[in-house]
């Protein structure tokens, strides 16, 4: 059974930083896509950033470009979320996804992810 565990969540004040992390257990496949999502309370689910299991491929959408950082580290099957600068408006439920079957580039947000994590909730006071 494939699960993907986020961890990392919190309350930050306005300028902070976070770090997310996303286990990801039970994938019989060695290469895969994991991205970030985050929805805030009454807005639409938002693609933020993806990369590829081995790492070599990780693209950001404009909206985190330059604050956020995503990595991977493959000994523990964990896809980190480096959050910085936060502001109010990133406050939102950030959620990881995985599938094998898509690429990490443009246009990733929209593809049909199979497997996704419980969330978690990121609080920015300001």
């Amino acid at each position: 059974e494939v699960q993907l565990v986020e961890s990392g969540g919190g309350l930050v004040q306005t300028g902070g930083s976070l770090r997310l992390s996303c286990a990801v257990s039970g994938f019989v496949y060695d290469d895969y896509v994991i991205g970030w999502f985050r929805q805030a309370p009454g807005k639409e689910r938002e693609g933020l950033s993806c990369i590829s299991s081995s790492g070599i491929d990780t693209y950001y959408e404009d909206s985190v470009k330059g604050r956020f950082t995503i990595s991977t580290d493959n000994a523990k099957k964990t896809v980190y979320l480096q959050m910085n600068n936060l502001k109010p408006e990133d406050t939102a439920v950030y959620t990881c996804v995985a599938d094998p079957a898509f690429l990490c580039g443009r246009g990733w947000h929209t593809d049909p992810y199979r497997y996704w994590g419980q969330g978690a909730r990121v609080t920015v006071s300001s």
